[in-house]
């Protein structure tokens, strides 16, 4: 039986789009430019920061984020942000009594953005706050310790078969991977619990497993 579902947060409940819009804008670069140098690094396997690097060769991209913060220019999230399914399928799990986390390899400072959303979710975490990334065990460890139930009742939701998907399942834990976003809908995880292309069609699976 199913007791938790912890959902990744970048391409799975929110999209990149404004985030590298953002930063096109502060990197003096057009948009499509940024997004073709994000997807370039994706698909060659690396963090999407490289594309920034690209860009600025050698740059220390926390540094360049600092910078931004620091001209009112720093991580923000808006309604717009989340995609249309994440309200109503998060809900729908926790009307049906599952307990709904989030995290994801996000800064500290998004945990609050997130919380100010007032999304339906029972807990919110980073890997900011964790101080341990994904892929790393360590991260999917803190995961099987923050939701309830065995590791074999948690579900971890997300786009990156590396990051959320292998790792997750080499944890004990269950995987469910989302066919969004420029890795989710071009990467196949063949070792998922379950591929879905929406949070609906996800939660409706989950629920049913529970009647």
């Amino acid at each position: 039986m199913i007791t938790a579902v912890v959902f990744d947060i970048g391409e799975t409940l929110t999209s990149d789009t404004r985030y590298w819009a953002d930063w096109a804008r502060w990197l003096g670069v057009p948009q499509h430019t940024m997004s073709a140098l994000v997807g370039h690094v994706l698909a060659q396997g690396l963090d999407n920061a490289e594309a920034i690097r690209i860009l600025r060769p050698g740059c220390d991209v926390g540094a360049e984020w600092r910078a931004r913060q620091a001209a009112g220019q720093g991580d923000h999230l808006e309604e717009s942000d989340l995609y249309p399914d994440v309200r109503p399928a998060l809900q729908h799990l926790r009307d049906a009594g599952v307990w709904v986390g989030i995290a994801g390899n996000q800064n500290a400072a998004v945990t609050g953005l997130l919380r100010g959303l007032d999304l339906p979710a029972d807990a919110i975490a980073t890997s900011g706050e964790w101080g341990v990334s994904k892929p790393r065990p360590e991260f999917f460890d803190r995961v099987a310790e923050w939701a309830p139930g065995d590791r074999r009742q948690i579900v971890y939701v997300g786009d990156h078969p590396a990051n959320d998907i292998t790792p997750a399942k080499a944890a004990g834990l269950r995987a469910a991977h989302l066919r969004r976003g420029p890795i989710g809908l071009t990467a196949a995880a063949q070792d998922a619990d379950w591929t879905v292309d929406s949070l609906t069609e996800l939660a409706d699976l989950i629920i049913r497993q529970l009647s």
